[in-house]
């Protein structure tokens, strides 16, 4: 479990579809093999790990619902080592079990913060709700706004200069994960509206 707190953007050193080696400094400390690590928003298990770099290996299903498969060697990606009980949790529980990607339509000067349109499927849009969390790239966020098809996030000039938001471009794909709480109030809901349907029949 994380909290979409970034730790450091590390570096991409290599990547061959399979198995992913990043360099870092402050996320590295204290990391051992087998633990998970967020990276950009996957959490991924950490399989060999050296004084500059680490491994992890990525799965079909997570090339598949993220967007890994585009990143190259000298790309930064977001960091965040997953959190001890009792740690502050400084954003949201974020799990890095990426739903989807979506696409930045605009970033915007808005005083000094920066919106950031993003359009998203249905499949996300469903538990996206004003001024709740979603994770974008392993970022905790809060949604400033939404429609149908997607939704924007204001993020102040801290976030923007210590994550891989410093780097992104309208048109770039990011990971997104939706708050688990609604994902849990929507199964609960659904069991209980069919429990009372069969009563009620």
């Amino acid at each position: 479990m994380f909290s979409g707190i970034v730790e450091e953007v590390g570096r991409v050193e290599s990547y061959d579809g399979r198995r992913l080696i990043i360099s870092g400094n402050r996320a590295l400390t204290g990391l051992n093999v087998s633990d998970s690590i967020l990276v950009s928003g996957a959490c991924l298990t950490v399989v060999m790990k050296n004084d500059a770099s680490f491994t992890v290996e990525t799965v079909p299903e997570t090339v598949n619902r993220t967007c890994l498969d585009e990143i190259k060697a000298g790309d930064g990606v977001n960091l965040e080592r997953s959190l001890s009980y009792g740690d502050r949790v400084g954003g949201h529980l974020v799990q890095g079990h990426v739903d989807c990607t979506g696409r930045i339509t605009a970033m915007t000067p808005d005083g000094n913060s920066t919106l950031v349109s993003v359009d998203a499927p249905a499949n996300i849009m469903r538990y996206v709700v004003e001024k709740g969390f979603v994770a974008l790239d392993g970022i905790s966020l809060t949604i400033v706004d939404r429609c149908d098809t997607g939704f924007s996030v204001a993020i102040v000039p801290y976030t923007k200069d210590n994550t891989t938001l410093r780097s992104r471009q309208p048109g770039d794909r990011v990971n997104l994960e939706a708050d688990i709480t609604a994902k849990y109030l929507e199964q609960l809901a659904a069991g209980y509206l069919e429990t009372g349907t069969q009563k009620d029949a």
